[in-house]
């Protein structure tokens, strides 16, 4: 028998029990956040500041994100400097998101990491698993994009508005569709930091 929380199966890719008492805490805490975040005028930037650093993870410096922002519990999310987030985005944390450095994420982006098992048997017992999503610095994902949980997407890669991306887009490309593919490879992109 496993000695596991369910949040550390969460964050394992285990399957897990999402009405955990423990998890449950954090969720409710994590959507008092977001409403405070999402009445918040838009001009009272301290203040919005202030409630995402208490909500998320990490916020880089120089960091934006607009209201209305939608998350199951923040402490999973990484935002780093530089990086703006626009209206309307869903981000479903219950595994790790990172964000890198001078990304664009533009307005109604969807952000999956939670899963569902295939077999109903499983699924109508409540069990479910997440994937972290790791999105490289420089992106850019176009609104309404909707990336799917286990997803990788490289340094500086464009993504086209509207987009799902269902697996892994290396650095420095542009992709479109539904299910999203590369179309082509960018010029000019910074080189990687070491």
């Amino acid at each position: 028998m496993s000695t596991k929380t369910q949040k550390e199966k969460m964050l394992a890719g285990e399957l897990y029990l999402a009405n955990d008492p423990e998890l449950g805490a954090a969720y409710g805490r994590a959507q008092n956040l977001l409403a405070r975040f999402n009445a918040t005028p838009g001009h009272e930037l301290t203040a919005l500041v202030s409630i995402l650093h208490d909500l998320l993870g990490h916020l880089g410096t120089d960091a934006v994100v607009k209201p209305t922002l939608r998350c199951d519990y923040g402490f999973n999310i990484s935002i780093d400097a530089r990086t703006f987030v626009n209206y309307d985005c869903v981000f479903l944390d219950c595994n790790t998101i990172t964000i890198g450095e001078e990304v664009q994420v533009g307005p109604g982006v969807h952000i999956y990491t939670a899963s569902h098992p295939l077999d109903a048997e499983t699924r109508r017992s409540g069990l479910e698993s997440a994937h972290p999503v790791l999105i490289g610095d420089g992106a850019w994902l176009g609104g309404r994009a909707l990336i799917c949980p286990g997803v990788t997407i490289g340094e500086n890669t464009v993504v086209g508005a509207g987009s799902v991306v269902t697996k892994d887009l290396p650095p420095n490309v542009l992709a479109v569709g539904n299910p999203c593919r590369v179309v082509r490879a960018l010029e000019g992109a910074r080189k990687a930091r070491i």
